[in-house]
């Protein structure tokens, strides 16, 4: 380590220092007290009036109004509109994540009715792809993956189940007061509904692992996650801050952030819950049916070769784990309380027959171990040759889907484990116990909700979720406004998305985001209606292109005078390539699916592609999301991170991402297909093929410079092909999917699909305008 990074560590060690040291018990135990002027953002946000502006013509919607107001204070004018064809791929690619049709635009542009602009809109929010698209950035905040994490990484098959809640919930407009509450209490809330159980994986999407000895410790850090994530994703708070220390910038003690966390003490999570059976589940459990069928005898022997060692197996497992895991490991069911319900719960839904398998092997092999014998050294040859007769019925495994769901749970009990503050955060040092509560700061007076509890739960989630959902709430309608508005402006009215408080950043127009968050509520918490004014808006339509005096009185577009330019996502890049190609599988919801990956990747079991091509053409909202092995072709522009709640995706530019794409064979397939897409819709005729090209990519057709380097560029390299012909190196790739009576010169067609290749892989393609 280089001295600077020696100097910035030890400024980091004094500084946690000191966060510890102000967290001492007295400190901790001492709540914040209501003030008389509270931050704005902790304040009921009331309907503000709608500005009156000059140029009223503007005003399409009352958000325009807000816009124009500070815009005309700084005597600028707003941009013109775009022009129609940039607007819809702007929109589409906005509400789908998708590039629209040549199609799509032309009906459009030709659209003369007044009404144009609404049918547009009307029609991009009733799709399918709507949900997709924002299924995918509720995603983000949930952490979703497919996989647990941590050394194993191992897959969570059922997880598809929550994906697709998400999506089903934006495309069925429900409400966000009811998507908030299923979420995080719909096992509690709607205990027969099957949708509100799967809703409550939001919660259950931390990193886990199972191979934890300290049951009682891994408690605490799934309840941190869960405290942080609602936090963060709803309330738009730091609130992970002041689990070690009182907060440094928001008035929230460290006692008020264990409060918080007592609404979760008695949540577990049933990974294993029967789903209902729909036609998916049947042909899983078909499959299944069949390869146990085949496998009978196999299995019977295994287990009667594990059933020799299987008691002494399972309490050495359990003697595995830590001292105060233990003690309630052993003890009678009879004498367990709550805190014991959890840990044992816990331990059968991370326990399997491996461990048993682990046992035989270690004292099967391991001659340095007192736990070794002798007698078992035959048993584990046996059941080795088991395993590898058992390896040749793999094919006859179902290879996706699940007959089971995640949920969360409280194991049927309404008494819930006692919550400590922790001195420093750390888990061994608890202190005071604390019972649930809101942090003053956001709550005010009323801190203390009323807790239901049933028979069957503690009802504390129930008391969280109708304050989280309640509209006099001051901060989760205001946050989620704020970050649609980032979806559509780049950034949001409040920047830092994911931190309303002293810290973050004050909103750059503080009456629109409560004009937003009211009408959002006034509206039924409804998100399309959200999406709709947005769209309708005059500062949504406006042009993107560059202006001087913007520049120097708005250097940062923070007014919105100019329309923000923005890269698309991952999703979008390979998406939009896909659709392009005319390849893209339309198929909704579903388990996961596996595209190709380079054939170095080295990813062996964990990235096995799906047989099916189609399933490798699905949008990349389906593509496994394996925590450890992130997919490469998405992973070079900037990912979420599922370890997380991701708020915003970067924008980075790297080499490595041209290189990604160039380089790709399968991104070079897409460009073979869209060649002879191309070649196929245009004809013959190369200027109507370049014409069409840009259609699909850019929805326009390309001016005279731009026509002009494409036509010499066809030119150029048709000469470096055949000069490669001329050395031995005659390699050509040429369009894919022509109509089989289709003619063309193949040396000047693999000149095309480079072109093609080169085309979709300019910032025309990965930005919007």
């Amino acid at each position: 380590m280089n001295k600077p990074a020696i100097k910035i560590l030890s400024i980091a060690v004094l500084l946690c220092f000191s966060a510890v040291l102000s967290a001492a018990p007295e400190d901790a135990s001492k709540a914040a007290t209501p003030t008389a002027g509270k931050a704005w953002a902790y304040t009921t946000p009331t309907q503000p009036t709608v500005p009156v502006v000059k140029q009223k013509a503007w005003v399409r919607t009352p958000v325009d109004a807000f816009v124009l107001a500070k815009l005309e204070e700084k005597g600028l004018k707003p941009s013109p509109d775009a022009d129609r064809a940039t607007f819809i791929r702007r929109a589409t690619l906005d509400t789908w994540g998708l590039i629209p049709t040549p199609e799509e635009v032309k009906a459009f542009v030709n659209d003369k009715s007044p009404d144009a602009y609404e049918k547009l809109a009307d029609r991009l929010l009733s799709s399918p792809h709507y949900g997709e698209r924002q299924a995918r950035r509720w995603l983000d905040l949930a952490r979703y993956a497919d996989s647990a994490g941590f050394q194993n990484d191992t897959t969570r098959p059922n997880n598809f189940r929550y994906r697709d809640y998400v999506i089903n919930s934006f495309n069925a407009d429900k409400p966000f007061d009811r998507f908030t509450r299923e979420q995080l209490a719909g096992d509690e809330i709607w205990p027969d509904s099957q949708e509100a159980k799967i809703a409550t994986g939001f919660l259950a999407g931390y990193p886990d692992n199972s191979n934890s000895r300290d049951l009682v410790q891994r408690k605490y850090q799934i309840a941190t996650d869960m405290t942080d994530l609602v936090g963060e994703t709803f309330l738009a708070a730091t609130v992970g801050c002041a689990r070690c220390h009182n907060h440094k910038a928001d008035k929230v003690t460290q006692k008020e952030y264990f409060q918080l966390q007592a609404y979760f003490a008695n949540t577990s999570f049933d990974e294993k819950a029967p789903a209902a059976k729909g036609e998916g589940e049947l042909a899983y459990e078909k499959q299944q049916n069949a390869y146990r069928e085949a496998t009978k005898d196999i299995r019977a022997q295994q287990k009667a070769i594990l059933d020799t060692v299987r008691a002494v197996a399972v309490k050495y497992h359990k003697e595995r784990y830590l001292t105060d895991s233990r003690e309630a490991i052993f003890k009678p069911e009879t004498e367990w309380n709550a805190m014991d319900r959890w840990v044992n719960f816990r331990l059968k839904s991370v326990s399997s027959e491996q461990d048993v398998v682990a046992y035989l092997k270690l004292t099967a092999e391991d001659k340095d171990t007192p736990d070794y014998k002798p007698e078992n050294v035959e048993k584990w040859k046996q059941y080795q040759k088991l395993t590898a007769d058992l390896k040749k019925f793999d094919k006859l495994r179902p290879e996706k889907g699940s007959l089971t769901l995640t949920t969360a749970t409280e194991l049927g009990h309404p008494d819930a484990p006692p919550t400590f503050v922790r001195f420093g955060g750390v888990h061994e040092r608890p202190t005071d116990e604390v019972q649930p509560a809101l942090p003053v700061l956001w709550a005010g007076a009323n801190a203390k909700l009323e807790i239901k509890p049933t028979a069957t739960s503690s009802g504390r989630r129930t008391a969280l979720a109708n304050w989280l959902a309640s509209p006099d709430n001051p901060l989760t309608a205001r946050v989620f406004v704020n970050r649609v508005w980032s979806q559509y402006f780049a950034n949001g009215i409040v920047g830092t998305v994911a931190d309303f408080g002293r810290a973050g950043q004050k909103p750059t127009h503080p009456e629109l985001l409560d004009y937003l968050a009211t009408d959002f509520v006034k509206q039924g918490w409804s998100v399309k209606k959200l999406h709709r004014e947005i769209l309708l808006s005059s500062v949504y339509r406006q042009s993107s292109g560059q202006r001087d005096d913007v520049l120097k009185v708005d250097p940062d577009n923070k007014l919105l005078a100019v329309y923000p330019r923005k890269r698309l996502e991952a999703e979008e890049i390979r998406d939009s390539l896909l659709a392009a190609s005319g390849q893209l599988e339309d198929k909704i919801g579903g388990p996961a699916v596996f595209p190709p990956v380079p054939s170095n990747f080295n990813a062996g079991n964990l990235w096995t592609p799906s047989k099916d091509p189609a399933e490798q053409n699905r949008r990349s909202v389906y593509v496994f999301v394996r925590r450890s092995v992130p997919y490469p072709l998405m992973q070079s522009f900037d990912l979420a991170d599922p370890s997380h709640a991701h708020h915003k995706r970067d924008v980075t530019t790297t080499p490595l991402q041209a290189l990604t794409l160039f380089n790709s064979d399968v991104v070079f397939g897409w460009s073979q297909a869209l060649a002879g897409r191309v070649i196929r819709e245009a004809g013959k005729d190369e200027s109507a093929q370049i014409n069409r090209l840009y259609e699909i990519l850019f929805a326009r057709v390309p001016n005279k410079n731009e026509k002009a380097a494409l036509k010499d560029f066809l030119d150029k390299e048709e000469k470096i092909i055949l000069a490669k012909n001329a050395q031995g190196k005659f390699e050509i790739a040429v369009p894919s999917g022509l109509k089989e009576n289709q003619q063309v010169n193949p040396v000047r067609a693999a000149a095309f699909v480079d072109l093609v290749h080169a085309v979709a892989n300019s910032n025309d393609f990965a930005y919007r305008f």
